[in-house]
């Protein structure tokens, strides 16, 4: 029983392609250092959501809200509302972490585009909605694959299995 157990956890889940969106983003607020570190803001201007699981558009007036840790990395929690092609809404609340070396976080500030796969991007969505439709979207666990453009954010979620 053991040998099936310790199988089991040391294997890893699929993964399946839900949607991606393409949120258009403000320029960053920088607040400075405040009690729970470098504080940045991000607010979140709209975009679309496109994919084999959920289309529609992403409303304006969501942000994303940034600490800055001491070594660089940074942590993100955006929340933001879809609004699906048939119009019903759903709340996102997206948290994660982007990692890069000084030189990657540098040209990102400078509002440089720098190849995707040069830096960490990752997230951990959670969706809210009353539409029994997207109900899926509450009942299973997401990735988000991310990148950073200087005036959008690209994030692929992927379901676990």
């Amino acid at each position: 029983m053991s040998d099936d157990i310790d199988r089991f956890i040391a294997t890893a889940p699929p993964l399946r392609f839900a949607f991606a969106i393409k949120a258009r983003v403000a320029p960053l607020q920088d607040l400075g250092q405040t009690a729970r570190g470098h504080r940045r803001i991000i607010d979140i201007l709209g975009g679309e959501v496109h994919g084999p699981r959920l289309s529609g558009e992403i409303l304006p007036g969501g942000a994303d809200w940034q600490v800055v840790r001491p070594d660089g990395t940074i942590e993100v929690v955006a929340r933001y509302t879809i609004r699906s092609e048939a119009g019903a809404l759903v709340y996102v609340q997206n948290e994660g972490l982007r990692i890069a070396g000084p030189e990657i976080l540098a040209r990102l500030s400078r509002g440089e585009t720098v190849p995707p796969d040069s830096y960490y991007f990752r997230t951990a969505p959670r969706f809210e909605t009353s539409e029994p439709s997207l109900k899926w979207l509450e009942r299973a666990t997401f990735v988000g694959v991310a990148t950073r453009a200087p005036d959008r954010v690209a994030i692929g979620f992927h379901e676990v299995l």
